[in-house]
């Protein structure tokens, strides 16, 4: 629990960190998003899908798909890395129902992993409910340090 004082440590001010670095990259200018970590191993994208992420035929760019499930596979497995940027090395996407304009929450979890590479999988939940689609990708441990990095600070 963090002290009475408001200050976040540890665990917690990793986790905010993530959140600040998220928020701070300039592809999510593009996105209307929001990263949460709750816990180690765990993170969800709440983002709106609008037509400026359609296709021809009315549905989301399958580009959508795979920014959200990347970045919450991602952020799920960084949780458990406090000192480097990692780095996506591949990720396999299945993609099941077509996204119409509304929220979408992208959850991401890790699933195996603990020192250079890590495997997590994420899946994109509508606002009916139901899963549209869904990825698991492989994160390595780049040589960037994540305290050098813009953005990247405890906010809360």
């Amino acid at each position: 629990m963090p002290p009475e004082t408001g200050a976040v440590e540890g665990e917690q001010a990793h986790f905010r960190a993530l959140e600040a670095l998220y928020a701070a990259a300039p592809i999510n200018r593009l996105f209307e998003s929001a990263l949460e970590i709750p816990e180690r191993g765990i993170a969800r994208i709440h983002f709106q899908i609008d037509e400026r992420y359609f296709h021809a035929a009315g549905a989301a760019h399958g580009t959508s798909y795979f920014k959200m499930l990347d970045d919450a596979a991602f952020y799920a497995a960084n949780s458990l890395v406090t000192d480097r940027f990692m780095l996506t090395t591949a990720f396999n996407l299945l993609l099941t129902k077509p996204l119409k304009a509304g929220p979408v929450i992208a959850e991401g979890r890790w699933i195996s992993g603990q020192r250079r590479v890590f495997v997590a999988e994420a899946r994109l939940i509508d606002a009916e409910g139901d899963e549209a689609a869904r990825g698991t990708g492989t994160f390595m441990k780049s040589r960037i340090p994540l305290a050098g990095l813009p953005g990247y600070r405890a906010t809360r």
